[in-house]
This record gives structure tokens, C-alpha cells and sequence, in this order.
């Protein structure tokens, strides 16, 4: 073999590995720019569990779920459905039961004092109900 074809050779190598660079960038970009749900568990005035949903970048803020028949103490927090785990697990005030984040912020299922809540980004879907996404949106369930 000789110096022209390992120079061939060479540059389709760098050729390729630049355009995986890029293709993989690109797909990683796309993948992650909206960013994650954003899910909080608090308390209502109430003493009540209250949810509360955010996705900023599509628009979606302080959409509530208030659990208005449930007590108890409330250990709050907030979670980022981010990174895929094994289903289920266990979030404050019940479980996830289906995440899907190939490409944020992706769709999660969660089961909630008996209640399925479905974030979408086209839509929110409690108990097989669609709901459109409005901010400040207060839902009560009881």
C-alpha cells in the first residue's frame, strides 16, 4: 500500500469521525433543547397535596393539581424527569409509572392517590381526560 493510499484512507477516517461529531451534536441539541418537565409536591392552604407542573420552554407554568380529598404530611419537593430509571419508582405522592425522555420534555405517566396524570406536551391527561395546557390552571381532584 502505499503513501496515496493511506492518505485516502486517512482522510475518509477524518471525514467521518467530523461528521459523526457533528450529526451527534446535532441529534443531542435537538434531543435536550426544550428541557425536562419540571414537577413539584407541596402543600395547599388546605393541608391538601398539591402538584404542580412546569415546562417553561413550551409555554406551560404553574399548572396545578390539587388532591383536594387527600391529608397527611407532605414531603415537598421537586423533581426533573431527565434521565430514564427503572419503572416504577416511587415519587412523593405516588409512583411513575411511564417516562419516555428520548427528546425532551418527552411524556411521563404517574399514578397519584389513584389518579393517572399523563404530561404530554400537546396535552395534559388525567384519568383517560384530556385537558388543554393553560398557565396558572388550577385542576381539583378529588
Amino acid at each position: 500500500m502505499g503513501a496515496g493510499q493511506h492518505r485516502v484512507f486517512l482522510n475518509a477516517f477524518l471525514l467521518a469521525a467530523i461528521g459523526y461529531g457533528c450529526l451527534y451534536g446535532g441529534i443531542q441539541w435537538r434531543r435536550s433543547r426544550l428541557g425536562p418537565w419540571q414537577v413539584s409536591f407541596t402543600q395547599g392552604e388546605g393541608g391538601y397535596p398539591v402538584v404542580q407542573i412546569n415546562q417553561h420552554r413550551l409555554g406551560i407554568t404553574n399548572q396545578e393539581l390539587a388532591f383536594l380529598t387527600q391529608s397527611g404530611p407532605v414531603n415537598p419537593g421537586t423533581l426533573s424527569f431527565v434521565d430514564p430509571k427503572p419503572l416504577p419508582f416511587e415519587v412523593p405522592f405516588g409512583q411513575c409509572v411511564f417516562m419516555d425522555t428520548t427528546f425532551l420534555p418527552g411524556s411521563v405517566t404517574l399514578r397519584l392517590f389513584g389518579h393517572t396524570v399523563e404530561l404530554l406536551p400537546r396535552t395534559l391527561i388525567i384519568d383517560n381526560r384530556e385537558h388543554p395546557w393553560t398557565t396558572a390552571r388550577r385542576i381539583e381532584l378529588k
